[in-house]
């Protein structure tokens, strides 16, 4: 990353160059003469043992400096200039929502595609209706090539998911154009379909495959235009040259600035993006300007540094990377993603027992190259986090994690278990003993638990799905996330999925692995915030901590469970500033 590039951004007044806040911030012992706002609610949710539920929580420019009752704390800074805000009196205060694992480029990508998928998109500005079928996907997509102005436009579509649509070949693509370039980037955002058009557009054939490493080509089809897991990672660059453009980027990222605050989010984290310098820098144009109503952080993709750290150790590599960020984007210290097993929408994770259909899972770090680059990041003192979906890929994980923990013990290493799609009850318990944490993706069984009952894993495995309540009941500290666009980054939505695990077809799917609405509301907080390493900073209203609130209409612990994906979000207030959302 150019950081003259980035410093002269700052200049020009392009990007936000502020300083990230003061981990070590001290409460003054005197406010005299000094400004508060007094903000005063139907009922604040503190997440603060000592004061769980005020009504007044009290601001001093970007913190919390005080909670409780109204008089009380106009008595406390009775020598300060209080100004006493009512206008969140007939609302509920939460802590700021934290959406602790998204992609905002891959999210403006998808969302700005030709959405064709297994589930309806409720978006600010349109729903997209799902495509539940074969047929009415290929209807879908007929419709929207025949809708295209020019013919030489690329026809690039996310949503498809084979064990809904049905199996989508490069033929199947040279049927809806042998002209026009299409490109079918799959749910599971794993998977990539070509017609015969694109990959001669893109000039991929067999002197590009060729070179590639025998794991990359393993899991690609040059003759059905298929490119999954390694494969896919290593004609990414070559796709972005059709799916990216710098105007279509940079108006992706606004509308997911908008969806964000639309939901009440005050922070995001992406944890191993894309690692591209015009997409990072695209990111920090939109998403570190002063105005944006939450602060985004970023970590290393591990994988990525693993194949092409350029001659340094893995690293320096890791730190250079992690250099980049200014202002209201940066790179959290120290923190890196690393992968283990494939994607769950594309039924790719490694499981400990057979699929049911004969199909196998895949690795995207094959485990000596895992175990290598996890050592590797241990020594360093790094908290690691890692995708994992299949219970054999979380068998890898623990070993791996457990072999460093007896050659080198860490007390507070926070490694996380990122998705957690599949787990045994013994690993639970083992997640317990070593000190791990879980982010778990709750949509999973909402949205696959249904299909995935019938192909594939059977009715067992799937209903066992994102085990959280096992989680909850090992006193396990876990978060919830969207991997937008993996699920709407909706945090209330989150909660709803993991209260209650209502499928399509409205059953529970593992009624046992429910959790409840406060540990629910907690895991995009509090939980979210410890998975960080900023629960200093925010996740709970407590003095100290900056002032980072959301605001909603209703109580979501108080309210029926089936309710609280339906709670309107008034605002949000970010670091002392109020934002109103904007219908």
């Amino acid at each position: 990353m150019n950081k003259y590039l980035i410093f002269l951004l700052c200049i020009l007044g392009l990007i936000s160059c502020s300083q990230q806040p003061d981990p070590d911030y001290q409460l003054a012992e005197s406010y005299q003469g000094k400004s508060i706002t007094l903000y005063v609610a139907k009922n604040i949710i503190t997440l603060d043992d000592t004061k769980p539920n005020v009504t007044a929580v009290a601001v001093h420019q970007d913190r919390i400096v005080g909670i409780g009752l109204p008089a009380e704390l106009r008595a406390r800074f009775s020598e300060a200039r209080v100004k006493q805000d009512i206008t969140f009196k007939d609302k509920v205060i939460v802590p700021g929502f934290i959406s602790q694992h998204i992609h905002p480029s891959l999210a403006a990508m998808t969302m700005g595609m030709e959405i064709i998928s297994i589930e309806d998109w409720v978006l600010p500005d349109r729903v997209v209706p799902a495509a539940d079928s074969r047929e009415s996907y290929l209807a879908r997509l007929l419709e929207a090539e025949r809708g295209m102005a020019s013919p030489d436009d690329y026809l690039a579509t996310w949503g498809y998911h084979h064990y809904f649509h049905g199996t989508l070949n490069r033929q199947d693509l040279d049927a809806i154009s042998q002209s026009r370039p299409i490109l079918v980037w799959h749910r599971s955002a794993h998977e990539f379909i070509l017609n015969t058009a694109a990959l001669n557009a893109l000039e991929i054939n067999q002197d590009l495959l060729d070179t590639f490493t025998e794991e990359q080509r393993s899991h690609l089809s040059l003759e059905d235009g298929h490119f999954r897991e390694q494969g896919l990672f290593a004609i990414m660059p070559t796709l972005m040259k059709a799916i990216v453009t710098p105007s279509r980027l940079l108006s992706g990222l606004r509308f997911v600035e908008h969806y964000l605050h639309t939901n009440g989010i005050t922070l995001i984290s992406e944890p191993g993006g894309l690692d591209s310098t015009a997409v990072l820098l695209a990111q920090l144009a939109i998403l570190g300007d002063s105005d944006t109503p939450f602060r985004s952080y970023f970590i290393p993709d591990g994988k990525s540094l693993m194949l092409d750290h350029s001659g340094q150790s893995l690293i320096e590599a890791t730190e250079d990377a992690a250099s980049w960020g200014f202002g209201r984007a940066q790179f959290l210290p120290k923190q890196v993603k690393l992968f283990s097993d494939g994607a769950i929408f594309s039924q790719a994770m490694q499981m400990l027992d057979p699929y049911l259909d004969g199909h196998s899972g895949a690795w995207i770090t094959e485990p000596a190259r895992f175990r290598e680059a996890f050592q590797s990041y241990w020594e360093a003192g790094y908290q690691i986090h890692v995708h994992q979906n299949g219970d054999r890929g979380l068998e890898m994980l623990l070993d791996v994690l457990e072999e460093n923990m007896k050659r080198h013990p860490r007390s507070d290493h926070r490694t996380v278990i990122v998705h957690f799609g599949f787990a045994n009850r013994e690993q639970v318990k083992r997640i317990s003993r070593l000190g791990a944490l879980v982010s778990a993706n709750p949509y999973y069984p909402v949205a696959l638990a249904d299909r995935y009952g019938e192909i594939g894993l059977g009715p067992e495995r799937a209903n066992e799905m994102v085990r959280l309540g096992d989680v909850e009941k090992e006193g396990i500290s876990f978060s919830l996330h969207s991997d937008m666009p993996m699920a709407p980054a909706k945090p209330l939505f989150l909660m709803w999925s993991a209260v209650n695990r209502l499928t399509g077809s409205g059953r529970v799917a593992g009624p046992q692995q429910r959790i409840s609405a406060e540990s629910a509301l907690r895991a995009v907080t509090l939980e979210a915030a410890y998975s960080l390493r900023l629960e200093g900073l925010v996740g709970s209203i407590e003095p100290g901590k900056l002032a980072n609130f959301t605001i909603l209409t209703e109580n979501p612990l108080r309210i029926s469970p089936e309710s609280i994906k339906d709670i309107a979000v008034w605002g949000t207030v970010q670091e002392g500033r109020v934002f109103l959302v904007q219908k």
